[in-house]
């Protein structure tokens, strides 16, 4: 999964209901830090000393959905794929749906929070499987989706994160939090998370949707602004972990952040 990123830049701007809000702006911004990736090292790169030099054992079933996720992980956006093509479509007509998109290439992605006007440059730091989170989320939990994209809860910061770019973001991160790449899962948190795969093939997508919910309910929490980005991802990855371990959650709808999502 490539470790290349962006910073970011938010500005205020006004939905098609005449609601003005924190935008998504995104904008490369000279001489700063990329957080896409290299700015998430510090959270994804921590393992557990005790885990560290062991396996779990996985059974044939939880295998091959691993390597199904897996295959799902390796798959880069291409935007010389039809199928892509029709995906990003899909995502902002699910964003905007009163808004006609016009072109795959256009300065219309920056209100999502995308960097430029070409969101392939940014779906290299999570692949395909990005933009297939962001569907799922967008239509199986399109309030939440809409309320995050809108930033329409809580007291916002006047300096937001990006929405597009932090959905990439929360990919990357869940990808390293549960070892997804390793051939056998090397923590307990990562060997959980394949009991629920097991029984729902869609876990991961599912999890990117609460981890998303989260994130934004610890920034509102925090009272946070975009330099605290990475300090609210920390505090998320740690918050999903724990109620991962917890012994009465036996799927990912027990999780007790799975309860801030709202269809």
């Amino acid at each position: 999964m490539d470790d290349r990123g962006a910073s970011f830049v938010a500005v205020r701007r006004t939905n098609p209901h005449g609601e003005t809000c924190n935008s998504n702006s995104a904008e490369a911004v000279a001489g700063s830090a990329a957080w896409l990736g290299r700015g998430l090292s510090c959270v994804c790169a921590q393992r557990r000393d005790s885990d560290a030099s062991s396996f779990f054992d996985l059974t044939l079933a939880q295998e091959e959905c691993l390597q199904r996720l897996q295959r799902r992980i390796d798959v880069p956006y291409d935007s010389s794929v039809i199928e892509h093509q029709e995906a990003l479509r899909a995502l902002w007509n699910v964003a905007f749906p009163e808004e006609e998109l016009r072109g795959l290439i256009s300065e219309q992605w920056k209100e999502m929070g995308w960097q430029g006007k070409d969101p392939s440059t940014d779906f290299r730091g999570g692949g395909f499987i990005s933009l297939e989170n962001f569907l799922f989320f967008a239509r199986n939990f399109p309030k939440s989706f809409q309320d995050l994209l809108w930033k329409r809860e809580g007291d916002r910061s006047v300096w937001e994160y990006p929405f597009a770019v932090a959905g990439v973001n929360i990919t990357f991160m869940l990808v390293q939090m549960l070892d997804i790449e390793a051939v056998k899962p090397r923590t307990l948190v990562g060997a959980t998370f394949l009991k629920f795969l097991e029984e729902n093939e869609s876990a991961f997508d599912l999890l990117y949707c609460i981890a998303f919910k989260l994130m934004d309910h610890q920034w509102l929490s925090m009272r946070a602004s975009y330099m605290d980005f990475n300090t609210v991802m920390k505090s998320t990855r740690r918050e999903l972990e724990k109620e991962l371990l917890q012994e009465e959650v036996l799927r990912l709808e027990d999780l007790p952040s799975y309860k801030l999502l709202s269809r």
